[in-house]
């Protein structure tokens, strides 16, 4: 009698967690909802990393050339500008990070580090130009301004695939409660 009783009792506690282990699932399965001034505040980082991207680039074509130190210079502050510029956006979706659907988080987490990297370089390549603005042509300085340079191009494409799938995702989600197609 004892044995019928315990496996009842332990086919009960497994049917039990079962339910409870599926009902787990399907909370994490449903997305939260997108926080709309994230996106927004998204779509301006994107165009601040674009502007930046472009500034970056036409840096680094200076150290092809024989453009003046003041011409570096003036690019290196327009470039620092962009920076504060995003870094204040990003402080604004860190404020907002507990609202964020799952993947505007992943968004904001993977823009931090491209950005301190833009912020350290420009920071270098500024002091550098500080210190001596004769050596732009030195490899140390142009290091700086071409590691620059890509990392603006890796920060772009990254913000503009987030903003893209933003997007794409929001309009999967009307076509699938104008269809009524189950998640």
């Amino acid at each position: 009698m004892r044995p019928k009783i315990i496996r009842q009792c332990f086919g009960i506690v497994a049917l039990l967690a079962a339910m409870l282990l599926m009902g787990r699932l399907n909370v994490q399965a449903t997305p939260e909802e997108d926080n709309k001034e994230v996106s927004r505040l998204l779509e301006d980082i994107k165009n601040q990393a674009a502007d930046l991207k472009r500034d970056s680039d036409e840096l680094e074509s200076f150290t092809r050339s024989d453009v003046s130190w003041e011409s570096h210079a003036v690019e290196l502050d327009q470039i620092k500008d962009r920076i504060n510029t995003i870094g204040k956006t990003i402080s604004r979706l860190r404020a907002l990070e507990n609202s964020t659907s799952p993947w505007q988080r992943e968004a904001i987490e993977r823009i931090i580090p491209v950005a301190e990297k833009l912020a350290s370089n420009t920071t270098a390549a500024i002091e550098h130009l500080r210190k001596d603005p004769q050596k732009i042509h030195e490899s140390q300085y142009q290091e700086y301004v071409k590691s620059n340079a890509e990392a603006a191009s890796q920060l772009a494409a990254l913000i503009k695939d987030f903003v893209e799938y933003g997007k794409t995702r929001t309009t999967l989600e009307a076509y699938e409660r104008r269809l009524e197609v189950p998640r």
